[in-house]
């Protein structure tokens, strides 16, 4: 656990500094770029999506019109029909690269805040004592994200656990039955930037990775069962497409 917190440390130390360079999404050539639209939100509205790295530790980040992380779901007093607000970055790394069950889905980094819960049981984000009472703070995750029909038509959601299963999962699941993950990233904001630094293992390739950018919202399922995490509201695609046009350099 101790080892935990002081690379989360680093990792946040790290990514402040970056953030300081003025080094955005948008600045980058190599960028996947996407116009404004005046009809979203400005804190969702995406200009660029850009990752690169430096040997194992990629960082990742996204510029938006406006001030990114200043919306917050509405507060409803329960898990069931919570919602979730997510900058996400979907890859083309196999689930398997961060430790799930691999060939299982989209493997996608997400900054995501829902005041409703708390899905970081490792991790006390405001320092008050408790570990259960911090899903409003933004914090990150890995998710693996599937095409789920009972979410409505063409629709993606984190994929389900199936009870009576035991699929591989990273060491940081926070136990919930669902494809996510929990690692401690603090993303990082800066008006109208955010950026998540994520490390890799070393026998991880990540040589010509694919990534988009999307901002979006997410909901608990009211009867709290599969599907539990549907994705209900794309705000935006960096691509236009879900392509993955981007390259880590």
């Amino acid at each position: 656990m101790k080892n935990i917190i002081l690379g989360t440390a680093l990792l946040t130390s790290l990514a402040g500094t970056a953030l300081a360079d003025g080094n955005h999404a948008k600045d980058m050539q190599d960028a996947v770029t996407s116009p404004q639209n005046a009809l979203i939100n400005a804190s969702f509205d995406l200009l660029a999506a850009h990752a690169h790295r430096n040997g194992q530790v990629v960082t990742f980040h996204l510029s938006t019109v406006g001030d990114a992380g200043k919306e917050s779901p509405e507060t409803i007093g329960e898990l069931g029909g919570a919602g979730v607000y997510a900058y996400v970055w979907p890859t083309s790394l196999d689930p398997s690269a961060v430790g799930f069950e691999g060939e299982t889905g989209i493997l996608a980094l997400a900054a995501t805040v829902h005041p409703d819960f708390d899905d970081t049981p490792l991790y006390d984000e405001n320092n008050d004592g408790k570990l259960d009472n911090d899903g409003d703070l933004w914090h990150s995750h890995w998710v693996v994200l599937t095409p789920t029909q009972s979410c409505g038509e063409g629709a993606l959601a984190v994929r389900d656990i199936p009870e009576g299963t035991s699929p591989k999962l990273p060491k940081t699941w926070p136990g919930l039955p669902i494809f996510i993950d929990s690692p401690g990233y603090s993303p990082q904001f800066e008006a109208t930037e955010v950026r998540v630094t994520v490390p890799f293992d070393q026998d991880v390739d990540l040589s010509g990775v694919n990534y988009d950018g999307v901002t979006a919202a997410l909901k608990v399922n009211a009867n709290i069962h599969a599907p539990l995490l549907c994705v209900t509201d794309v705000f935006d695609v960096a691509s236009g497409d879900l392509s993955l046009p981007g390259i880590l350099q």
